[in-house]
């Protein structure tokens, strides 16, 4: 089987992550030099001596003056203030990070320093590799809301020692604010908003609710929230009765492709309109039981419901449909319903160490469907020859992780600090995908009266271990050297198979009505991979308010089995969807990264700056390709890479109530070697070579703000605020070779006039405020776009797009 799109590649992404700092943004960071060691239910004040964030990225607090490494976080204030519910938003302030902004439909592909070798999509993604996710203690990859959070923070650059599992180019650690056994507190939160090209208005809601059951010993913390987000979409050529309806009345020609017959419309056709909408439901659940400040435990449960109806994302004009409209047959719906449950448990050991043990099980159950037809008329096997030929596709993923922690930090003080720990974390991943032709059976007199004409099944498993230790000795009050070690070993399987049940010989091996893969289709494979990664850092504090450090660290991401069932031997005649022996696993790709950054705090911490530069070498890139046979989405070690740039962030305060913030990143990631057929287009395989970019990132980036307080009495303020954000232009593809596309850059404006109490804050806000058009992804290539397969013209080529904008009120009640 031969084609441009890969089956398999619809399970198969990879992802990275940042986030955004606000007005109380400080570049905090940490490899072990503070005195106190990290609690598990730290909810200390995102602010210290009036400007600085306390963080624990490092397994211990610091602030800004003690971070030997670069480090955004985002309070709890600029999460309110700025309206971010998510990654999305937040990514759009923290340098070096992009996030295409592609609905709610999955978590949101996330690329960190540059770390993508992989092409846009407008679909997202649903898991990530490349990166750390943290949400407390626990890893993972869902995009909770941001309610109730303390604050937020990103490791930038690979954090192999301390974080391990992923963090090939960073780690993302969301703090919620934990419960509290002296107060009761009440936090109602409310938005309404109207928006550009919806019939609906959008809303958000939710509640957090702290409640102490027993003074000193027992306490219970909720936060919970609907966000009924408005969709823009519309989708005008869905099919009226799939089978039945002409997907393309009026045919089209090589050189003519038109647009569809409209007087026959109402006999074909039906229209959905704001098809991507966002329907969430969210709630953390959080018990603390305290027997004495020295032993306390937390037991969470947190679950998230998110429900959308289709793309955001439209056919780039094909058929004359406009910037806000997908040309596609079916409605395209998904469901994403996740589930996290934790214990933690901190342990103060005398004056000695302090014992952190977290295991948690997370689990992610996904389901979709998406129009088919496209992808099977471009492996341009006749299916046209059924003049109302359509297809769609049912998909079911499975994502079950436990992973387990214990570690040791140390605080009896003294010039040396350390941390040891152990890890495991065991991840399995099943998927299904039932792809339907209605009508097609019957037309051909197939008995397979369901019309299934393709089935696949999936299972796989990846286990992994590890040791790690961390030491800093402070040679002299202002100098610090730090190193740290870890090793890993991982073990992945994989079991699947899939068949054809519409041909002669999938129909016998598959009988109506039979939904089970014939074991001779099914095949088995792993792999395995040990290793170590370390880290170098020192840092010299000059003053008060000036700091330099320099890191050497490294990092890794597991390799694995790829998804796909291995090809008999000898192949057997007709099609085969299989991978060949060299196809079936990959090995673990790596990063060594080198730092140097300058911290400064002038003016009487009027300013704030932190500049920091990195060069990323990056090798076996692990990068999408496709089997020889079937042309099945898989993952190969591919190529070397290198990411160099560097990051400004500043906080300017030239007055007590006006406070500027700025952040440029400029990301050079680019490969390093000449690679043969590393790019897969419409079959053909194009070769990339040194200095092609990566793509996925941005290589200009920045935002500002400027936040006005104008005090009123009783303590009370008006605030006004504006920020700005610009994204620079992305490359779809490597090189832009095999059709990529230069997708260009775009400046966005948002405004809040707000009047905030000690209880009470209430505002007007507008985002995308000069509802600026903008293409974020792309998905296939543009040599897709008004293909003509025979008579009909292809929707296969698709362009995600900015979400308009919004204008509208938000409020907040604090008790």
């Amino acid at each position: 089987m031969a084609g441009r799109f890969s089956r398999a590649g619809l399970l198969c992404a990879t992802a990275l992550m940042g986030v955004a700092g606000g007005p109380a943004l400080a570049q905090e960071a940490a490899t072990g030099v503070a005195p106190a060691a990290t609690e598990p239910g730290d909810t200390a004040a995102a602010s210290v001596d009036g400007n600085e964030i306390v963080v624990t990225g490092s397994r211990r607090r610091t602030t800004l003056q003690d971070a030997p490494i670069n480090i955004s976080a985002v309070s709890a204030e600029t999460i309110a203030s700025q309206r971010l519910d998510d990654i999305r938003s937040l990514a759009s302030f923290t340098p070096g990070v992009t996030v295409a902004d592609t609905g709610p439909g999955s978590t949101g592909a996330i690329i960190l320093r540059g770390i993508s070798s992989g092409d846009t999509s407008v679909g997202g993604a649903d898991s990530g590799n490349a990166v750390g996710v943290y949400l407390g203690e626990v890893p993972l990859y869902l995009d909770f809301k941001l309610i109730d959070i303390n604050r937020v923070e990103v490791l930038q650059g690979p954090q192999g020692t301390l974080y391990g599992l992923g963090t090939l180019a960073g780690a993302v650690r969301y703090l919620p604010n934990r419960p509290e056994t002296d107060r009761f507190s009440l936090d109602v939160h409310g938005r309404g908003y109207a928006q550009s090209y919806s019939d609906d208005f959008g809303a958000v809601g939710d509640i957090a609710l702290n409640v102490p059951i027993v003074r000193d010993h027992v306490a219970f913390r909720t936060a919970t929230g609907y966000y009924a987000n408005a969709g823009f979409i519309d989708y005008n050529y869905l099919l009226q009765q799939p089978g039945v309806s002409d997907p393309q009345p009026g045919r089209a020609t090589e050189t003519s492709t038109g647009s569809l017959d409209t007087g026959n419309y109402g006999a074909n056709f039906k229209r959905k309109e704001d098809v991507n909408y966002e329907h969430t439901f969210t709630t953390r659940n959080q018990l603390l039981l305290e027997y004495n400040p020295d032993l306390k435990a937390y037991l969470t449960y947190a679950h998230q419901n998110t429900r959308t109806g289709g793309r955001q994302a439209n056919g780039a004009g094909v058929l004359g449909t406009g910037r806000y409209e997908g040309p596609w047959r079916y409605l395209e719906p998904v469901e994403r319903d996740a589930d996290l449950f934790a214990a933690e448990f901190d342990i103060k050991i005398g004056g000695v160490a302090q014992l952190v043990s977290t295991t948690a099980y997370t689990k992610q159950h996904i389901t979709s469907v998406d129009d088919n037809t496209d992808l099977l008329l471009d492996l341009d096997y006749g299916y046209e020859a059924f003049p109302q030929f359509s297809s769609y596709a049912d998909n079911e993923q499975h994502y079950k992780q436990f992973n387990q922690e214990v570690r040791l930090v140390s605080t009896h003080g003294g010039p040396f600090n350390w941390v040891i720990g152990g890890f495991y974390n065991r991840l399995k991943f099943d998927s299904n995908r039932q792809e339907y032709t209605p009508g097609f059976a019957e037309y051909f007199d197939i008995p397979r009266p369901d019309n299934l004409e393709y089935i696949s099944q999936v299972n796989s498993k990846t286990v992994e271990k590890a040791a790690y230790g961390e030491g800093t000795l402070h040679l002299t009050e202002a100098w610090q050297v730090t190193g740290g070690l870890r090793y890993f070993k991982y073990d992945a399987e994989v079991s699947g198979g899939s068949d054809l049940p519409l041909l002669s010989g999938g129909l016998a091996r598959m009988p109506y009505p039979s939904f089970t893969i014939d074991p001779s289709r099914i095949r088995t494979g792993d792999t395995s991979k040990d290793g170590l990664v370390w880290k170098a850092n020192t840092s010299y504090k000059f003053g008060e308010g000036l700091l330099a450090y320099f890191t050497y660290s490294t990092g890794y991401r597991v390799g694995g089995v790829n998804r796909v069932v291995p090809c008999l031997q000898p192949l057997p005649a007709g099609q085969n969807l299989c991978a060949l022996p060299n196809e079936l696993v990959y090995g673990p790709d790596r990063t060594r990264n080198k730092e140097i950054g300058l911290r400064a705090s002038l003016f009487d911490r009027r300013l704030q700056l932190t500049v920091d530069g990195y060069e990323i070498n990056w090798s076996g890139v692990q990068v999408p390709s496709q089997t020889v046979n079937g042309a099945i989405g898989i993952t190969v070690n591919g190529a070397d890479a290198v990411s160099r740039g560097f990051d400004v962030q500043a906080t300017l305060r030239p007055l007590p109530e006006l406070t500027v913030i700025g952040t440029y990143s400029y990301v050079d990631a680019h490969l390093t070697q000449d690679v043969t057929g590393l790019v897969v287009s419409q079959g053909v395989r194009y070769d990339a070579f040194e200095g092609d970019r990566l793509p996925g990132s941005a290589k200009n980036s920045g935002s500002a703000q400027v936040i006005y307080s104008h005090p009123l009495d009783q303590d009370r303020r008006i605030e006004a605020i504006w920020a700005t954000v610009y994204r620079g232009d992305i490359y779809s593809r490597v090189g832009l070779r095999g059709n990529g596309e230069a997708i260009p850059g775009y400046v966005t404006h948002s405004a809040s006039l707000n009047y905030v109490s000690k209880q009470f804050e209430v505002g007007l806000f507008a985002d995308n405020l000069t509802n600026k058009y903008a293409v974020t992804a792309i998905s296939n290539d543009i040599s897709s776009f008004n293909q003509v397969r025979t008579d009909v013209v292809e929707r296969y080529y698709a362009r995600g797009v900015l979400t308009p904008r919004r204008v509208g009120i938000d409020f907040r009640f604090h008790y």
